[in-house]
């Protein structure tokens, strides 16, 4: 009897154990799953921004920016806070076709920060008639009504 009791609670022990291993291989896919849509999600923004760019569509380069005044851009005439602000600058600066160029992106880093906040590090290279121009960035994404926007740039 007691051999009996001793092999029903080893098979009841290795039963709890395997189905806590179950849900946590399930807790860690779902986790590894929803970074790795993340990552897409925001490598999607991205590569829309670049054809938007290419085509001297800046409106549409910044859909990928949060529409906010809370939004910030970080680059060489300082900080930029708003969108519409960030938007007359890249108008300012890129008037033309000649001085926007090309745009491409080089992503070296996408990391989850916390929650669904994530921070992308990386390179951007202009082909331009006026002369190339090149790069670095880190932009944090927020997922924001279902959508992945950039609330902040720092690009030099």
């Amino acid at each position: 009897m007691r051999l009996i009791y001793t092999t029903m609670i080893a098979l009841l022990l290795v039963s709890c154990i395997s189905v806590n291993a179950d849900v946590t291989t399930e807790k860690n896919s779902k986790t590894t799953s929803s970074v790795a849509d993340a990552k897409a999600g925001i490598r999607l923004v991205m590569e829309a921004q670049e054809t938007a760019w290419n085509n001297h569509d800046l409106e549409g380069f910044m859909q990928g920016y949060w529409q906010s005044d809370s939004l910030k851009f970080y680059g060489s005439n300082g900080l930029t806070k708003g969108w519409k602000q960030t938007l007359i600058n890249y108008k300012k600066g890129y008037p033309t076709k000649a001085e926007s160029g090309t745009l491409n992106f080089v992503i070296n880093d996408v990391s989850k920060i916390e929650g669904d906040n994530y921070w992308v590090m990386g390179e951007y290279h202009l082909k331009r008639k006026v002369g190339d121009a090149n790069g670095v960035f880190i932009i944090i994404f927020k997922k924001i009504n279902g959508e992945w926007k950039i609330v902040a740039d720092m690009s030099c």
